[in-house]
């Protein structure tokens, strides 16, 4: 069955009070991560219908490894720290299909 997206990625944007006792995606940037990754999507020319769409999403309940973001249909999960992070996995993943290993989570 075809996709609607090549690549559909989901960046956890979950905040919690910081005596939550878990952390909280929303505390280690990912909201500027997410729009840095959507911006960089667009200018690469891979934004759009059977390309690449970058959403938010709530928690994603692996926040303790976070931040998070997973990328579908492959259900590949990945943390990340700066946009030269994000950069690697748009470049990569998103645009030659090539999974970033030094930043992909266990499933």
């Amino acid at each position: 069955m075809d996709s609607f997206y090549k690549h559909h990625v989901f960046f956890c944007l979950n905040q919690r009070e910081a005596d939550a006792g878990r952390p909280s995606c929303a505390n280690c940037n990912a909201q500027a991560m997410q729009e840095y990754a959507k911006k960089r999507v667009k200018e690469r020319g891979l934004a759009g219908p059977g390309q690449v769409r970058i959403n938010k999403a709530g928690c994603l309940d692996r926040c303790e490894e976070g931040p998070v973001l997973v990328v579908y249909p492959e259900g590949t999960w990945y943390t990340y720290i700066d946009e030269s992070d994000i950069d690697e996995i748009v470049d990569s993943h998103l645009a030659r299909g090539l999974v970033v290993e030094r930043l992909k989570l266990d499933r």
